[in-house]
């Protein structure tokens, strides 16, 4: 008995964006998922198996001519996943009440 190979997940699904993202918002995607889901950053256990689509999905979809026959050869969207909350940080400015603490390197005076 042959096990058929599992479908090919689409890759913006994957990635969670629209057919017409821009580069730039497919990389802002990828790098989010990433930092959600990359062992060494994330604080609860991950999906192996979820990381190394992304991946793939991300290099599927950052090169243009593997985009666009992609594009071609999967014109119909599939059916979406539940969608992921990804946590997000925003930095103000003036939210705390001490200026960041910031280190240059060392330097050293010969005299």
């Amino acid at each position: 008995m042959t096990m058929s190979p599992s479908p090919v997940p689409d890759p913006y699904e994957v990635l969670g964006v629209s057919r017409e993202a821009t580069p730039s918002e497919i990389a802002a995607a990828y790098r989010a998922l990433v930092r959600h889901l990359h062992p060494d950053a994330a604080h609860a256990p991950t999906d192996p198996a979820r990381l190394t689509e992304v991946l793939a999905a991300y290099a599927e979809l950052r090169d243009p001519r593997r985009r666009a026959t992609d594009d071609r050869d999967h014109p119909a969207p599939s059916p979406c996943r539940e969608p992921i909350s990804i946590p997000v940080r925003i930095h103000r400015p003036g939210a705390r009440s001490q200026p960041d603490l910031r280190v240059g390197p060392v330097r050293r005076h010969l005299h």
